[in-house]
């Protein structure tokens, strides 16, 4: 299990920790060391700012996308719509290839690792858990602000064609004077500069703690001695946690941190499961095509490792009942369906799977046979086709019920 110190916390979500030395002028793209009063006053007009530019469909080539029409912080900064992938590019007609992740809860991630090892204090510091972190569905980038940059130039996202076109509408808005007061006159003099402290900016944003991570949930408060869970809720906390039924919390951590942090509901790391392949997302039409996550084919450092074909980051499950569509092909659209996967995926393939000509399951349709040694066989997978579940239906009606519990309060 991880555990970061706030310091850790602050370095790898890209925050710089800042000390008293003279340096550049505080409206400037890059100001150097400064003040701890200059460094708290530079942080809110970020997050102001770059709140603003969250919520501007002008930063797209459409003139009709935000960030916030993907990330919506109705729906826990995730997808309002139960579509697998949303619509972008210049048009709005070019179709993702991923579902839209939530951006809550991502403060804690660390940078991503090929090894991980446990510390000292919190399991065998001999096994590798490793590949761990990074933010995205395959870990490629560490930073908030550097993930920012992803969507502003997709070509099947906000699709602007290069920093040039992202500062030429920043000139044309309503806070450019705002923008020119953080980062310096000259700031859209040099269009990297400019692209530079956009990404800044709404990195800033994503790390306010009240929008971002509040951890206001009833679990929260549970947790805290503020409120009490059902029953049911409560038996399906116990099965989230047993080891032989959902053993949901190897993965997804659902106990306080040593220093009494909330628990994140993620490990952070990074596994195959092999969930349904989805016809709805238009890339799967090619039979060739496959989103095979760590080893490509959005990320490319790892293209051609196969021990790394089909893992995909293991996400935060705190506001995943206000999701319609899940894992990170959205082929899902129930949260119960999704446990029930984990709960059947081995004992009764032809649920999940469609089927071959000859009538048989052709399991695991979405990740090639040559990876499929990269499944994740803890339990509750790793049975026979035939054999008894790890859970039964009531039990997982019980999961879903613990689930529910980790919507934050500010949610619909």
């Amino acid at each position: 299990m991880r555990r970061w110190n706030s310091a850790a916390l602050a370095a790898l979500a890209g925050i710089a920790i800042l000390w008293p030395a003279d340096g550049l002028p505080a409206g400037s793209v890059h100001p150097g060391p400064l003040s701890r009063a200059d460094a708290f006053a530079r942080t809110q007009a970020l997050t102001a700012l770059g709140r603003k530019m969250f919520f501007d469909p002008s930063l797209s080539a459409s003139g009709r996308q935000s960030c916030s029409s993907c990330h919506d912080p109705h729906h826990a900064f995730g997808p309002a719509s139960a579509a697998p992938v949303e619509m972008g590019g210049p048009n709005l007609d070019q179709p993702g290839r991923r579902a839209v992740p939530s951006l809550r809860y991502l403060q804690a991630v660390p940078a991503f690792t090929e090894h991980f090892h446990d510390s000292e204090d919190e399991g065998d510091e001999s096994v590798d858990n490793g590949p761990t972190g990074g933010l995205t569905w395959d870990g490629r980038i560490d930073r908030g602000r550097d993930q920012a940059r992803i969507p502003l130039l997709s070509p099947f996202e906000m699709a602007n064609k290069d920093a040039a076109a992202v500062s030429a509408g920043l000139r044309k808005a309503a806070y450019a004077d705002d923008f020119k007061a953080a980062f310096g006159d000259t700031v859209f003099d040099n269009p990297d500069d400019a692209f530079d402290a956009v990404a800044e900016a709404l990195g800033t944003f994503e790390q306010s703690a009240p929008d971002f991570y509040p951890y206001s949930s009833r679990y929260d408060a549970f947790l805290a001695g503020k409120a009490t869970l059902s029953v049911q809720e409560l038996h399906g906390r116990a099965l989230f946690e047993d080891e032989t039924k959902g053993n949901c919390a190897s993965c997804h951590l659902s106990e306080p941190a040593n220093d009494g942090e909330p628990p994140q509901f993620t490990d952070f790391g990074l596994i195959a499961i092999a969930v349904p392949r989805n016809p709805a997302i238009p890339a799967n039409a090619d039979p060739a095509y496959f989103d095979l996550g760590l080893c490509g084919p959005l990320r490319t450092d790892f293209r051609g490792r196969a021990q790394y074909c089909g893992l995909f980051k293991t996400p935060t499950l705190r506001n995943v009942a206000l999701r319609k569509s899940f894992f990170h092909n959205g082929t899902f659209h129930t949260l119960r369906d999704a446990v029930a996967f984990y709960a059947s995926r081995d004992t009764d393939p032809g649920r999940w799977y469609p089927r071959n000509a000859d009538g048989t399951t052709k399991q695991n349709d979405d990740l090639p046979k040559a990876y499929w040694a990269n499944l994740n066989q803890d339990p509750p997978f790793g049975k026979k086709p035939g054999n008894r579940p790890a859970l039964t239906d009531p039990e997982i009606d019980d999961i879903v019920a613990f689930l529910q519990t980790l919507i934050d309060a500010d949610q619909p």
